[in-house]
């Protein structure tokens, strides 16, 4: 494995205040690059790791989760949102009656006042929780966590 110092040449550089800074030369195996702007040659840089450290699981097969948690998700936020709380009628039932309304006059949409839009974003959003907690869960018991 390669090291800093056997990448190239390490030379002194003098900073504000008299700090000295640590720059890298181009060695003389590897080609350098010349600047038309500077009239002055540009040393390859490049960015090497010693180490690789993985602390999640990176598989891209794995990014979306397992396929089995959105139906429970979806269960799992329709019971508890039917439950009558809000003036007698649950977040799902007053979702599911204001789309109706909505869908009467279907060209146009609907208003921006219209009790639609409440119901939507707040029955959406728990949906959304539901679903990113049940990966997280799913994930974390399979790689022993819980």
């Amino acid at each position: 494995m390669a090291t800093a110092c056997s990448l190239g040449i390490v030379a002194p550089i003098t900073g504000l205040a008299g700090a000295s800074l640590a720059r890298k030369v181009a060695s003389p195996s590897r080609p350098a690059l010349a600047s038309s702007f500077t009239g002055r040659r540009v040393a390859n840089k490049v960015a090497r790791s010693n180490a690789r450290t993985v602390c999640f699981d990176d598989n891209f097969e794995r990014k979306f989760g397992e396929p089995i948690v959105p139906g429970i998700s979806l269960i799992g936020w329709i019971l508890p949102s039917s439950i009558p709380c809000i003036n007698g009628d649950s977040l799902s039932g007053l979702f599911f009656k204001s789309i109706g309304p909505e869908l009467a006059h279907f060209p146009t949409g609907p208003a921006a006042d219209s009790p639609f839009w409440l119901w939507m974003i707040t029955w959406h959003l728990g949906l959304f929780l539901v679903l990113t907690l049940g990966q997280i869960g799913v994930q974390a018991r399979k790689q022993g966590y819980l």
